[in-house]
């Protein structure tokens, strides 16, 4: 954190969005952690201390706010190389890391020391990696005890714990409750249909604007808009199921749905519901460096991806056709090839093929469905580089290494690479510079010449790639 807590305190005094989840303030008198946004009566400056994160506050202490709720603050999307491997760091402990691995299993998948990661983890959360770990669960379960009502030893389970007894225990101690005490007056259920978490962002945000490029990319089956929410099919390891997504009448919150057949995978799917709508984003930092090209839509957000492997293929379809002809294609190639699944939505229906069940097809199984052997041979190589593990989709991937390796395979280019960086890895300075609507958005025929352009909005280009996209719809 490159804040002074004396600039910490400015922020706390504004309430300011722009620093909901850079930092939390823990109170002296009071032995609570809190958000900058908190409704709460501001404490005086000699009553606070600052903290890098929800971990680091809990390791000196504090116990999260009732009224914040620390849980609920959106993440942070780093820049430099250091932070983004600590963003990388948890985001695979959000994923399980640390629930079916160690440290040591953590380090060796992404490539560094056991000692690299606890020094990493530590100067960016101020925490180990276990802490953070324990931190992420505990404050799920409190999510889920507030906003469910799922049985206390189902909330114990889905947040990561493979004891009752380790989890009431760590409950009490840490916060100072028994994990009952925040049901008050609502009774649980033996198991409810439907679990409804919040899940905060920094504001300005343009849904609107978000739902109607994920409505015409949607892919039939799996994903579709409707109205103001966002619904797919989803899967997560041995867990089927369906999520959805819509504005929250709480300022600056999006209510997530999940079925409860997904209750064991709650925090996975979390952490990819808040990529996908890009929820960690700082967009006033973000509008301030693009300048001009920001003023119109503030809060346009980059589009991620639930299943990377799905947004790659999606890629590959989209490659020199229209939007709708892309669409169309990957809902072929979904029927054919993905799992059924039975929902109560009538419009999800399939989840989307794996590299796993790609990798083992025929050419002539997917060119059948009009899809053009160039395109089905990168389909192919694809799928499998990824089932072998010899390529990684998710974001925090070295951006670099991965858009060289998607390169080598036949059929992807430049184009190809940069939106799969800026939507499967998350990358934010990612610029498909050949991209014609980007020519045509800003008068250039010459790709060089846009690339130069675009220098001056290094290191958010991708955002830039979405303000150009937009710009777009009023020309016609």
């Amino acid at each position: 954190m490159d804040l002074t807590p004396d600039h910490c305190y400015q922020a706390l005094l504004t309430h300011d969005h722009r620093f909901d989840g850079v930092f939390f303030v823990g109170v002296s008198t009071t032995g609570i952690y809190c958000r900058t946004v908190c409704p709460a009566r501001t404490p005086q400056r000699e009553r606070c201390s600052f903290y890098p994160s929800a971990a680091s506050a809990e390791r000196a202490g504090f116990r999260p706010c009732l009224r914040c709720r620390p849980e609920l603050a959106p993440g942070n999307a780093r820049i430099d190389s250091l932070g983004r491997l600590a963003s990388t760091v948890a985001s695979h402990i959000e994923d399980g890391a640390l629930t079916e691995g160690t440290v040591t299993d953590l380090a060796s998948e992404l490539r560094i020391s056991d000692r690299h990661l606890r020094r990493v983890t530590l100067s960016a959360f101020g925490v180990s990696p276990i802490e953070l770990a324990q931190t992420q669960r505990l404050l799920l379960a409190k999510r889920l005890l507030t906003d469910t009502d799922l049985p206390v030893v189902q909330v114990a389970f889905a947040s990561g714990f493979s004891s009752l007894r380790r989890f009431n225990a760590l409950f009490k101690e840490r916060y100072r409750l028994n994990p009952t005490d925040l049901r008050r007056t609502r009774a649980s259920v033996a198991l409810p249909a439907t679990l409804v978490c919040e899940v905060a962002y920094r504001p300005p945000f343009e849904w609107d604007a978000l739902l109607r490029f994920l409505g015409a990319r949607a892919v039939g089956g799996v994903e579709t808009v409707e109205g103001q929410r966002y619904l797919r099919a989803v899967a997560w390891k041995n867990h089927r199921g369906w999520i959805a997504a819509e504005p929250s009448r709480k300022n600056h919150t999006l209510l997530i749905t999940l079925s409860a057949s997904l209750a064991p995978a709650v925090l996975p799917i979390l952490a990819r519901v808040k990529r996908l709508f890009d929820l960690h984003a700082e967009p006033k930092q973000i509008a301030a460096h693009l300048g001009p090209l920001a003023e119109a839509h503030p809060g346009l957000r980059v589009p991620g991806a639930f299943d990377s492997f799905e947004t790659t293929v999606r890629a590959i379809l989209g490659q020199q056709v229209s939007v709708r002809a892309a669409t169309t294609l990957a809902g072929r190639f979904t029927a054919a090839f993905g799992e059924l699944i039975q929902t109560p939505h009538a419009s999800l229906a399939h989840l989307p093929p794996t590299a796993e069940r790609i990798a083992g097809l025929e050419t002539a199984e997917i060119t059948a469905l009009g899809i053009t052997q160039a395109r089905a041979n990168s389909i192919l190589a694809l799928a499998r580089a990824v089932a072998s593990g010899g390529l990684s989709l998710e974001p925090g991937s070295d951006v670099e290494e991965t858009m060289t390796r998607l390169k080598t395979l036949p059929g992807i280019g430049e184009w190809t690479a940069q939106y799969v960086a800026m939507r499967a890895l998350c990358w934010p300075d990612a610029f498909p510079h050949t991209d014609l609507g980007i020519c045509k958005a800003l008068g250039e025929t010459d790709p060089k010449r846009v690339r130069g352009i675009a220098e001056a909005w290094r290191p958010w280009r991708s955002y830039a790639v979405m303000h150009l996209w937009k710009s777009l719809e009023k020309i016609g």
